[in-house]
């Protein structure tokens, strides 16, 4: 367990380091993307992979995740608080992230537009506020469990509620998967399965909310 006196130290530095590193991504995303004349992703041929440009911004993707779960691993002592870190590290990223594209360069104008979020396995295509609410999730359950907080017994829900809405964000790329790698990269969603989405959040939501309520209950309980 990491020490009490600690954990606020190790939260402060993971949540500095996730936003000093949203901006070098926004920053490398934005160089990207004016190089392929593509600020605003949801256009088409939205992923123009020439050359080895496809490789490297897989490559990149992949080194994020390390730089993520490396922080993660950096600042908790223990199985739990290393993965709550994680957490906290990629929900303060991805949220900052947008904030720092907006910035530099006025996109996304809207919660609601279109982004490429992810190319592993295959790209994932949603609006914004869809990975924004996930990340706010992932601060709120990182912030718990880096605590003392006891760990639900319901993360089960957020497992199937992570599966669910993983399919609404490559919906679309499944569905061209058959038709070869040229209509997986091209694909162009039209619409979000909100429904979906909206119950897989919820489902991840459920053990935060158990967790939260047993903080709430052990902090102050004369107000339970």
């Amino acid at each position: 367990m990491t020490h009490p006196a600690q954990a606020p130290t190790s939260w402060l530095l993971v949540v500095i380091f996730a936003i000093a590193m949203a901006w070098v991504e926004s920053a490398a995303v934005y160089y990207l993307r004016v190089m392929v004349d593509r600020v605003d992703p949801y256009r088409t041929n939205p992923l123009p992979m020439t050359g080895v440009f496809g490789q490297v911004e897989l490559v990149r993707e992949a080194a994020t995740l390390v730089m993520l779960i490396a922080v993660g691993a950096l600042a908790g002592r223990t199985a739990r608080a290393r993965l709550a870190y994680t957490a906290v590290a990629f929900g303060v990223w991805d949220i900052s992230y947008y904030v720092f594209l907006k910035a530099i360069c006025g996109w996304p104008s809207s919660m609601f537009d279109w982004d490429v979020l992810f190319l592993l396995p295959l790209p994932w295509w949603g609006p914004v506020a869809a990975p924004a609410s996930i990340a706010l999730v992932m601060i709120v359950w990182g912030t718990l469990a880096s605590g003392s907080t006891p760990a639900s017994r319901l993360w089960p829900a957020s497992g199937l509620g992570v599966v669910l809405a993983l399919y609404a964000f490559m919906a679309d790329a499944l569905r061209a998967a058959p038709h070869g790698l040229e209509a997986v990269r091209t694909v162009l969603p039209t619409s979000f399965n909100w429904p979906l989405f909206v119950v897989a959040l919820g489902l991840m939501v459920v053990p935060v909310a158990d967790m939260a309520w047993r903080f709430t209950r052990r902090v102050h309980p004369g107000l339970l």
